[in-house]
């Protein structure tokens, strides 16, 4: 599995479009081949966190270069963000544990 940690920060008055555009790359992101999840949080300072996952580098590399996804980078670079830092790992462990399952 491959997990892309997106660290942001919105320029100011930023906020209402970017909720527009990441609504529909949202949409989009979950209909690729590949897609496992995403999920996003916002710190207290502002800062934005949002976890993908993908189940492999060629799914990531597809997404990457999907016209809509260019595109929302390209405005994001423009418009939207102050800042932003992306890191791609790749996992090499993984353990789960759930209360509920465990009972």
């Amino acid at each position: 599995m491959i997990v892309t940690v997106f660290r942001s920060r919105l320029k100011p008055g930023a906020s209402e479009e970017y909720g527009r555009w990441s609504e529909r790359i949202s949409e989009i992101a979950r209909s690729m081949p590949g897609y496992v999840s995403h999920k996003g949080f916002t710190a207290p300072d502002g800062e934005r966190v949002t976890i993908v996952e993908f189940e492999n580098e060629e799914s990531v590399r597809t997404w990457a270069s999907h016209s809509a996804h260019k595109e929302a980078k390209v405005r994001g670079r423009q418009s939207f963000y102050s800042e932003y830092h992306i890191q791609v790992c790749q996992v090499l462990r993984q353990s789960n544990f759930d209360a509920d399952v465990a009972k």
